[in-house]
């Protein structure tokens, strides 16, 4: 070739080498300016696994009963009552009279409530005979006090204990507290059941034989908690699905108390890892995800 062809040859590409010298150096900067690729696999809100303490609950259900009874007769027959001054419901105090009496042989005699409480039931109208042996003119509750009384399993009649703790709910009464008065020390053979009876606080007026519902607390237990969302029950036990370096783990637990949505984790967790909080069938070992924490943040 010509000497003076391959200088004009030479020039013409000198423009283009530094048009592409000048891209390349600029290419770092460019790809730096550019956000990272998203993790592939779908983006799943994690919770921390942290302690708790559940309350160790036995559940009973069972009738109102009145704790104590006092029944109200003359102390000798052959009377007839006069004068009614007390009715089933109402509130008497230890002393007061509630009916009048006729002697046989002329005058009268007063009955009077034996203690203060409410008056449950009544046999006495006028004209009717009153006797020591025959049905008792009245009934009172003694000092107004009811107990909550029901069968228990022979497991949990172990675990109950006297002054223990017990919210109550009364068939249209609401929500009462109470204590455990008293625990059977033997249960029935046929059923393998045992009474508990609990001791309802409050003044409210009950109705006997109204059906309710206790919750008596024994104790309580802390350690890891998860909410129920997270766990799956299968035939081959109960796991969770946890995040670890963008990837599912499944582990299996040990699970132990429920309460308020939350499950206690006995073991198969430590506290603070990455729990998917609505565990599924469509995540498995190994999956990449993106997770989230509960406030939508994405957690790197």
């Amino acid at each position: 070739m010509p000497r003076f062809a391959a200088r004009s040859f030479s020039r013409r590409l000198l423009p283009q080498v530094a048009l592409a010298a000048a891209c390349l150096a600029a290419a770092p900067a460019f790809a730096a300016n550019q956000p990272e690729p998203l993790p592939k696999g779908a983006a799943v809100t994690v919770l921390k696994a942290a302690r708790s303490c559940f309350p160790n609950i036995v559940d009973v259900s069972g009738v109102v009963i009145a704790r104590e009874e006092t029944a109200v007769r003359p102390e000798r027959p052959g009377l007839k009552v006069a004068e009614v001054m007390a009715d089933p419901g109402d509130t008497v105090t230890a002393g007061q009279v509630l009916a009048r009496l006729n002697l046989p042989e002329g005058g009268s005699v007063n009955v009077q409530a034996a203690v203060a409480g409410e008056i449950s039931a009544s046999t006495a109208t006028v004209g009717a005979l009153a006797s020591p042996r025959g049905e008792a003119l009245f009934s009172i509750i003694a000092r107004g006090e009811y107990d909550l009384v029901g069968m228990v399993p022979t497991g949990d009649i172990a675990r109950l204990a006297v002054n223990q703790p017990a919210s109550i709910h009364i068939s249209g009464a609401g929500d009462l507290e109470g204590v455990v008065r008293r625990v059977a020390p033997t249960v029935e053979p046929n059923s393998q059941l045992g009474q508990v009876f609990i001791a309802i606080t409050g003044k409210e007026r009950l109705l006997v034989n109204s059906s309710g519902r206790a919750q008596i607390r024994t104790g309580q237990s802390c350690g890891l908690a998860v909410p129920l969302t997270a766990v799956i029950y299968g035939n081959a036990g109960t796991v969770v699905q946890v995040v670890r370096r963008q990837r599912v783990e499944t582990r299996r637990v040990e699970v132990g108390l429920m309460s308020n949505g939350q499950v206690e984790i006995r073991s198969g967790l430590n506290e603070g890892d990455d729990v998917v909080a609505r565990a599924g069938a469509l995540l498995r070992e190994g999956d990449p995800v993106r997770p989230f924490s509960s406030e939508g943040v994405e957690i790197r």
